[in-house]
């Protein structure tokens, strides 16, 4: 039960990451979901074994488990933050890998009660797990992105169902396999009819699953043995925020270079959630001895330093300097396909400092045959002219055909982020050229 709500959860952080923002950054954020758990493991585990006195199989058992960070918390508060995109796309990226060498290292602790297993057994089913998850997840997204391209399925709602049911169907394969079901999930992810939609539901049900989850794990706890945990619980976080996480960051980015700045935000957002909780419960069913105070010292860490930690990531980003006030968010574009004609229909929201305000149909410059067919404007509609002029608020609907549409939506995101002479100020729409024009 809790593998499929945490595998609804990651379909979700897929099916609403940018996957031409993350591709530029998997580089980075594996090396931070695999070598930086390492890292982050063993910094918290020492901590443990000196601070609390836990014997080492206690202590890297609780390293591992809270050294995972949550996709689900990473997405909720991220995204409401206007940070840079690298930023944002590299803590996403991140959450949503390393779940699996942390489930790894759990599994392989908490079956192991007299013999820790050794690090080549380790890395060997690590990578094993993430090769053929991923494979997996990119094979059975390709092949179910096509056939949603290509059936017309008798009613739009069942698109979002299909896709979330596609990225189920991933999980389990991996999960056949003996691979890790996390990675495929997180990976099914790919060009969709009726993306926003889908993204609407996904975020839906991956809200429904993650409090589904924290009601069912608050009911393993047993209230009166949490006071005692406080103490630990706070030690160890405090640990794993001011240690154990930046000294993982600082080792992990400094070779890509990343900006101190930067550093020291990923460093914060380490954000833990329901995952660790669950990761907690794995010692309990393996009969681990002191597994039951494990999960309330990680039970008590996630409530307190989610409470504490998740609010004052504004205020942090602020005092680094990654963001300000009324920065400008992108536009929206969805996509639905008109099987009939062989086009696509996309439909344009224009948001609150947008470069599209202002502009004519005509300064669009469009690729041909792309065509502004309507405007919705203040609950009226409109059939443009070349100089109908767009304003903030707007809803634009767009005709125009497979080959091109890529090309127009990245017209549109050219010339909302910089105007109308967009293409002269060395804007393509294309995700480097953002970070280049908003350094």
């Amino acid at each position: 039960m809790t593998a499929s709500a945490l595998a609804v959860i990651l379909v979700e952080g897929g099916l609403t990451t940018n996957w031409p923002d993350v591709r530029r950054l998997l580089l980075p954020a594996g090396v931070l979901a695999t070598a930086g758990v390492a890292v982050s493991v063993a910094v918290t585990a020492a901590g443990a074994h000196w601070l609390l006195g836990m014997n080492w199989h206690l202590a890297l058992l609780l390293g591992a488990i809270v050294s995972s960070t949550d996709a689900a918390a990473v997405f909720a508060v991220l995204r409401v933050l206007p940070l840079p995109q690298k930023v944002t796309s590299l803590l996403e990226t991140e959450s949503g890998f390393n779940d699996a060498p942390t489930v790894i290292l759990v599994l392989a602790l908490s079956t192991a009660t007299a013999d820790v297993p050794g690090p080549a057994d380790i890395a060997g089913h690590l990578v094993y797990e993430l090769a053929v998850g991923s494979v997996l997840g990119l094979a059975i997204g390709r092949l179910g992105a096509a056939a949603l391209r290509n059936i017309a399925l008798p009613a739009t709602g069942l698109y979002p169902l299909a896709t979330v049911g596609f990225g189920i169907v991933a999980f389990a394969a991996a999960g056949a396999a003996h691979a890790s079901g996390f990675i495929a999930a997180y990976l099914g992810n790919t060009h969709l009819p009726h993306r926003a939609a889908t993204r609407s539901f996904a975020e839906g049900v991956g809200w429904l699953a993650q409090i589904g989850l924290f009601v069912m794990l608050g009911l393993l706890v047993d209230p009166s043995e949490l006071p005692a945990a406080i103490g630990p619980a706070v030690a160890v976080g405090l640990l794993l925020l001011l240690a154990a996480r930046p000294l993982s960051v600082l080792a992990c980015l400094l070779p890509f270079r990343v900006p101190w700045r930067e550093q020291g935000f990923i460093s914060w957002a380490g954000l833990r959630g329901a995952v660790p909780i669950v990761l907690g419960t794995y010692p309990i069913v393996e009969g681990v001895s002191g597994a039951r105070d494990l999960l309330n010292i990680v039970f008590v860490l996630v409530v307190i330093f989610t409470v504490v930690q998740g609010p004052s990531l504004p205020a942090a980003a602020r005092l680094l300097r990654l963001t300000r006030p009324g920065a400008l968010r992108d536009i929206e574009v969805e996509a639905a396909p008109l099987d009939a004609l062989d086009a696509d229909l996309l439909t344009v929201s224009i948001p609150a400092g947008s470069r599209l305000h202002g502009v004519t149909v005509f300064e669009l410059r469009l690729p041909s045959p792309t065509v502004v067919t309507l405007i919705v404007r203040d609950g009226a509609t409109t059939v443009p002219g070349h100089d109908t002029m767009l304003r903030v608020g707007d809803e634009l609907l767009l005709i125009t055909t497979p080959k091109v549409r890529q090309a127009a939506e990245r017209r549109l995101r050219a010339v909302g982020r910089r105007g109308k002479l967009a293409r002269w100020l060395g804007e393509h729409g294309d995700p480097e050229t953002t970070e280049q024009t908003s350094s």
